[in-house]
C-alpha cells in the first residue's frame, strides 16, 4: 500500500460499498431485478475485493500481462458495461416483440368489436352508445 495514499484507500472502500448498498436497496425496493443486478454486484464485489486489498490487481495485471493496473480496471470497466448494453438490448427486442403483438391484438379486438357493433339493430347500438358515455 505505499504507493496508494490512506485518502485513496478509504475513498475506493467508501465508493464500493456505497456502490453495493446502492444496488441491494434498489433490489429491496424492487426498483431493480436481480437479472439486472447482477453485474452491478459482480462490479462493485470486484471494486471491493481491489480497494481493501490493492495488490490484488498488481497481480490480477501481471497474470493478464497488462503493465498498468490502472488499464485493468478501465478495461474490466468497459467488459462489464458491454454486458449490461447486450443484456439491455437483447431485453428490449423482446420487449418491442412483445409490443408490436399486443398492439396488433389491440387492433384485431377492435375490428372485431366494429363489426360485432355493426351488426346490430340500430336501436341496440344507440342504447350501446348511450351506455358506453
Amino acid at each position: 500500500m505505499s504507493s496508494l495514499s490512506i485518502t485513496s484507500y478509504i475513498f475506493g472502500i467508501l465508493a464500493s460499498l456505497i456502490t453495493l448498498a446502492v444496488v441491494i436497496e434498489m433490489l429491496r425496493r424492487r426498483r431493480l431485478r436481480e437479472r439486472h443486478a447482477i453485474w452491478w454486484l459482480i462490479a462493485g464485489l470486484l471494486a471491493l475485493v481491489v480497494s481493501v486489498f490493492p495488490a490484488t490487481l498488481v497481480w490480477a495485471a501481471n497474470v493478464v500481462g497488462v503493465q498498468v493496473p490502472t488499464n485493468l480496471v478501465f478495461f474490466v470497466s468497459i467488459a462489464i458495461l458491454f454486458l449490461v448494453c447486450i443484456q439491455h438490448s437483447a431485453e428490449l427486442t423482446k420487449l418491442e416483440e412483445q409490443t408490436r403483438t399486443l398492439a396488433e391484438r389491440v387492433a384485431l379486438q377492435e375490428m372485431r368489436i366494429r363489426h360485432a357493433e355493426s351488426r346490430l339493430p340500430p336501436s341496440a347500438q344507440s342504447e350501446s352508445d348511450r351506455s358506453s358515455e
